[in-house]
């Protein structure tokens, strides 16, 4: 997954350290230098994209494996996974494939090993994940860090930043 084409580049970080709002920030940055995106997050809990009493979530409900919900402004698939499984970020990927996008962000699934931006607040004091993930190519921070010199230091409170970084490393060598 390295060298994959479309790139992806994760965002890994400990919860409650700002994963979700700084890609809020990024996507529509990234979207105006003309990418499309597409986005995959872990999730560690049980959820539903459909509502109880909904027709969707009746036919699931009912014993439907895979449910496809389609209108002229979206589609949503949902897959019951039987036995229960953790989720692999390469099925994930191939899940995406067909959209056919320019660059595939992910939030979680920091134990694979893909490109990731490390995200640290050292008040959370949570330790730093680079050291033991050889994955991490970057580590955006709300404090100056002494990094070892094949990481870049980036600041969580500059998106534009972070932006400019995904472009250079990520898309450049693609237009080469």
């Amino acid at each position: 997954m390295l060298q994959s084409r479309p790139p992806i580049l994760g965002f890994a970080a400990f919860s409650g350290t700002g994963k979700t709002t700084l890609l809020t920030q990024l996507i529509p940055l990234l979207k105006q230098q003309g990418l499309a995106l597409g986005l995959i997050k872990h999730s560690h809990h049980s959820f539903d994209i459909d509502q109880p009493g909904k027709d969707s979530y009746r036919l699931r409900a009912a014993g439907a494996a895979t449910v496809l919900l389609a209108s002229s402004r979206r589609r949503a698939i949902i897959t019951e996974f039987e036995p229960e499984q953790e989720p692999r970020l390469t099925d994930q990927i191939s899940a995406l494939a067909h959209t056919k996008p320019d660059l595939i962000l992910v939030e979680g699934f920091k134990a694979e090993s893909f490109p990731k931006i490390e995200l640290h607040r050292p008040a959370l004091n949570k330790p730093l994940l680079y050291p033991d993930d050889r994955d991490i190519i970057a580590v955006a921070s709300d404090c100056p860090l002494a990094l070892p010199e094949h990481l870049v230091a980036l600041d969580i409170n500059a998106p534009d930043q972070i932006a400019q970084f995904i472009l250079t490393r990520f898309m450049e060598p693609l237009r080469d």
